[in-house]
């Protein structure tokens, strides 16, 4: 099977007003089946960049992109949208709710664009997905009546529902306190032994060490890559800090 993500001499240019900027300057990268990485890197690093390129949300300047197997770079753009839509979920740092909606119907909101009629009950799909991240008696709460971690846990829970073969977190963790943080990084990690591919973008360390695997980046490269066992990472939340 290949890589959920394979990338090489991966380029990613602006022009502005004092001239070209470089947000990735030639990034190769694997991620196979079940990984839990960490992205990290101060801002203006090329973290994010590299999330919204890996993500479909943006296009590179030079170099080779396959997600699962389908080289990206050569899709349009409605084709992009079905790979964002088959094969991606997404978590973001202000959760992106709909105030006025329910849990459940946040859910099943990715499941209205599904284009090749994948899914024969989606409101079945979405009921379990709020089931597997704890909030199977929340179905019909609406975002301000359920807390900044139980928020989290429903964009979680929306991003899975299509069985992504990767889920991209942009700073999860990033809106909550330090207890809420544990809670969600224990939901990361269960999720992980569950065999769901996640891709973390994090200025925290002490976020970066419940992953297996982590990415330091550094003007647009990736400066170390490295593996580790996770352990007791919790242990480290008090020490939560951003990196230099």
């Amino acid at each position: 099977m290949a890589p959920v993500v394979e990338i090489q001499g991966l380029v990613r240019q602006y022009q502005t007003g004092g001239g070209l900027l470089s947000a990735l300057a030639g990034v190769d990268l694997v991620v196979h089946d079940g990984e839990m990485v960490a992205i990290l890197g101060a801002s203006g690093s090329g973290k994010s960049t590299l999330l919204n390129v890996l993500g479909c949300l943006d296009r590179p300047t030079r170099g080779s992109y396959r997600l699962a197997g389908v080289p990206v770079e050569s899709l349009d753009d409605d084709a992009l949208a079905d790979l964002r839509n088959s094969r991606l979920g997404f978590v973001f740092q202000s959760f992106n709710l709909l105030p006025r909606t329910t849990a459940l119907d946040n859910v099943l909101l990715p499941m209205l664009y599904d284009r090749d009629g994948r899914f024969s009950d989606p409101e079945a799909r979405a009921r379990e997905a709020l089931r597997r991240v704890g909030l199977g008696e929340r179905l019909f709460h609406l975002p301000n009546e359920l807390s900044g971690g139980q928020q989290q846990r429903v964009a979680v829970a929306r991003a899975l529902v299509t069985e992504p073969r990767l889920l991209l977190a942009d700073e999860p963790t990033g809106n909550l306190d330090t207890r809420t943080t544990l809670d969600v990084m224990a939901l990361f990690q269960e999720l992980h032994r569950q065999g769901t591919t996640l891709l973390i973008v994090t200025h925290e360390e002490a976020v970066a060490n419940y992953c297996s695997r982590a990415i330091t980046m550094r003007d647009g490269r990736i400066l170390s890559d490295r593996r580790h066992d996770p352990g007791d990472a919790a242990a480290d939340l008090g020490a939560l800090g951003p990196v230099v």
